[in-house]
């Protein structure tokens, strides 16, 4: 029988871990907000809409990495305990770590705009959009330079691949710090047209077949991650 006065040690390790970490994933931090910068912002989503529901938002450059970040989705808490879900779109070099620069219209569902600053907790979450995940080839791309974007993606993106040969084999890529991803050597993979597989933080995989590389090519997958 239970003994609440002697538990035993598992269930004393778990009280500990609960009353610890109550909230392992969330990170604690302030915010602001700034007009918003989709499109020119430095995730590049130049032809990008923000899902229904999802605001905007930009990250701290030590947060950045490399533009990792870019197309993950954030719950993110205001001090009255309300929230709202934003995604990272663009790169807020002179805030301090965890900061996030919210777009306007963000902030104002957390607090008054007069409040300049608030804190904030916030943890990356799964963004809910039913739609494909889409690559884009940067303008000026081709088979002699290669440079693609993954986004609209429900989990944050963490690799993308290349096949020349119809899958049976694939070559890693690099992500520059403008959010797209590139032969780390640079060049192309001489080739019109590849198959691209992209990875995403749950562990998915999504492979995309005949994907144009050439500049401005917009290619949807057949599903997201």
């Amino acid at each position: 029988m239970f003994n609440p006065t002697n538990p035993p040690p598992l269930f004393t390790t778990l009280l500990l871990l609960t009353i610890t970490f109550p909230s392992a994933l969330a990170i604690n931090g302030n915010a602001t907000f700034y007009g918003g910068n989709l499109s020119g912002g430095n995730c590049m989503f130049s032809s990008y809409s923000l899902p229904s529901g999802v605001y905007g938002t930009a990250i701290a450059g030590p947060n950045w990495n490399s533009a990792a970040q870019c197309g993950a989705c954030v719950r993110v808490t205001g001090p009255q305990g309300n929230f709202i879900k934003a995604m990272i779109v663009d790169q807020c070099p002179g805030c301090a770590a965890n900061h996030l620069d919210l777009f306007q219209n963000a902030f104002g569902q957390l607090a008054p705009l007069q409040a300049g600053i608030i804190p904030i907790s916030w943890e990356v979450v799964p963004c809910g959009i039913s739609g494909p995940l889409t690559l884009r080839a940067k303008d000026g791309a081709s088979q002699w330079w290669f440079s693609l974007q993954a986004f609209n993606a429900n989990h944050p993106i963490t690799g993308l691949e290349v096949s020349t040969s119809g899958g049976n084999t694939w070559q890693s890529t690099a992500r520059r710090d403008y959010n797209y991803f590139e032969k780390s050597s640079g060049g192309g993979f001489g080739t019109q047209a590849v198959a691209v597989r992209v990875s995403c933080a749950n562990g998915a995989k999504v492979t995309v077949q005949n994907v144009g590389v050439n500049g401005g090519i917009v290619t949807q997958a057949g599903g997201n991650c």
